[in-house]
């Protein structure tokens, strides 16, 4: 049955919501990028990468991700970067992807976020195979005046399939109120908005993001559930939630998988769809969470046909174009198996 399952999640068609570009970085291209600007003495083979990425808890993981945005260099380096990540997707069957990058992390490389988006765009336009659309992450951890930058300089880039803003970043420190007025400005140039929120800190980033920043979606969430009010209004307003399950085991955000709220906001009602966050810093894949979900917490294959659906259905994409994924994906010889 175990086989079975993998064979059928493997080929059934998904989408894919809640992505960072450059934590999707698969090792072995990342291992090259390594090699290229002469490698870490600490880390001496791709196992030991694997091994350094690792986490004891969030500023861990958030201290890694900084060490690892150093072997990303240049406008060249993102084009092979988003063409490793894009043939990764594929080879999911993952058909349709919102992609987060960062491209305040890498001012201080000289590389400037027209440029980042453009080369990005080259890379992914290598893969025909997969639909990906990108999202802006304006990290909070830069605050309100560095985001509202780098939105003024996005809107000249457009037109590379950006999609969206989001903040990403620590959470726990930088609370979502303050960028405000940003994200009304992206609503105006025609942006979707999402936040990270409820990761790293309580239910009040969460009631911030949606009251405050009036989001679109929600990544992570995973602190609504301290919060019955809370829960209740997610649950009315039916927004979004991207949920990361095995990102958040990684991060330290729970301590075991068993301890994820999936299946509660399920019962409760809340809009759920399923995401892998950071899959070349996590080992993890989309196969791989619907596993968790079914081994874990009893999700069957109907269940999991609606996760995917719900991840149509919450894309950035107009009615009609939601229509025909959905159609599409349930027209897929997979799709009844």
């Amino acid at each position: 049955m175990t086989d079975d399952l993998r064979a059928w999640l493997q080929a059934l068609p998904k989408v894919e919501l809640h992505l960072h570009l450059e934590g999707a970085i698969p090792l072995p291209a990342l291992w090259q990028l390594m090699q290229k600007y002469g490698g870490d003495p600490g880390v001496p083979s791709q196992a030991d990468l694997r091994q350094r990425l690792t986490y004891k808890d969030f500023p861990d993981f958030i201290a890694a991700w900084i060490w690892k945005n150093g072997f990303i260099r240049s406008y060249e380096d993102f084009s092979f970067i988003a063409e490793a990540v894009a043939r990764d997707l594929a080879e999911q069957n993952i058909r349709y992807a919102e992609v987060f990058f960062s491209p305040t992390r890498f001012l201080d490389q000289g590389l400037e976020p027209q440029g980042l988006a453009q080369a990005i765009r080259k890379g992914l336009d290598r893969v025909p195979e997969t639909e990906v659309w990108l999202i802006a992450d304006l990290v909070r951890d830069h605050g309100p005046d560095q985001a509202g930058n780098t939105l003024a300089q996005i809107r000249e880039v457009m037109d590379c399939g950006i999609i969206g803003i989001g903040i990403g970043g620590s959470e726990h420190l930088y609370p979502p109120e303050p960028f405000a007025p940003v994200y009304a400005a992206a609503r105006a140039l025609g942006l979707h908005t999402s936040a990270h929120a409820g990761e790293a800190s309580g239910p009040e980033s969460i009631r911030g993001a949606v009251e405050a920043l009036d989001v679109d979606r929600i990544g992570h969430a995973i602190a609504a559930r301290q919060d019955p009010a809370l829960m209740a209004l997610l649950a009315e307003r039916q927004i979004p939630i991207e949920l990361c399950p095995l990102s958040n085991v990684a991060t330290g955000s729970i301590a075991a998988i068993g301890d994820h709220p999936v299946r509660e906001f399920w019962q409760a009602g809340l809009m759920l769809t399923v995401n892998t966050d950071d899959p070349g810093m996590f080992h993890n894949s989309m196969l791989a969470e619907f596993m968790a979900l079914h081994d874990v917490f009893g999700f069957d294959r109907a269940q999991i046909r609606s996760l995917i659906l719900n991840g149509v259905d919450a894309s950035w994409q107009a009615a009609d174009r939601k229509i025909a994924l959905r159609q599409a994906f349930q027209d897929d010889p997979a799709w009844q198996a």
